[in-house]
């Protein structure tokens, strides 16, 4: 359900399209915005809420010049040990952004410009998510850092329709957490039933 306010919606956020994704990616990649392709990139792939992916340091993704192709995380708000998928595309933007901007393995992988020691803002983060969508003529508000944690959950299960997969790569406790954040229908459930010959 959104509310509307005079000037803000809230609500659940709606994830990117995979052709989205695809037009974002290119725009970042022409303007050669290595940190935000960087971002971009380890948001889908990490599938982290924005307090656990900002809070990443160049050590959790990278020894020795190597960028992982897994990682495990505890995540702050449950406590929960979850693993992601660090794809080809994302190591290699990493890699470029980590060697560009000089990180060392003790720093934020996305460090602010203006607080030392610190990572970049949630409020930064939002309003670089809002124009990713807004550059693509989408409706802004209707997009923010959650949008990038469902990206690739929604992605995955429009592929497998598999809620206990989704399940373990959030790292929810509940499936019927998974089934709401989701937004999984009594229509989905028809479908799959529809599509099954017994």
């Amino acid at each position: 359900m959104v509310v509307f306010n005079k000037t803000k919606r809230s609500g659940v956020k709606k994830p990117f399209q995979l052709e989205e994704i695809w037009l974002i990616r290119t725009r970042l990649e022409i303007k050669n915005s290595l940190m935000q392709l960087a971002l971009l990139n380890l948001a889908i792939d990490g599938k982290l809420r924005a307090s656990d992916l900002l809070s990443l340091r160049v050590c959790d993704v990278s020894s020795q010049g190597r960028i992982f192709s897994r990682v495990k995380h505890t995540q702050r708000k449950t406590d929960i040990e979850v693993q992601f998928e660090i794809t080809t595309k994302t190591q290699q933007s990493l890699m470029k952004w980590i060697l560009i901007s000089a990180l060392d393995a003790s720093d934020f992988l996305f460090p602010s410009l203006r607080r030392e020691q610190q990572p970049i803002s949630y409020s930064y983060y939002r309003s670089l998510v809002r124009k990713w969508a807004s550059d693509l003529g989408l409706d802004s508000h209707l997009y923010g850092t959650h949008s990038m944690r469902r990206t690739k959950a929604t992605l995955v299960y429009e592929k497998t329709k598999n809620i206990r997969v989704v399940q373990l790569l959030l790292g929810h406790t509940k499936v019927d957490n998974t089934i709401r954040y989701l937004g999984v229908e009594l229509e989905d459930a028809l479908l799959l039933s529809e599509g099954t010959d017994c």
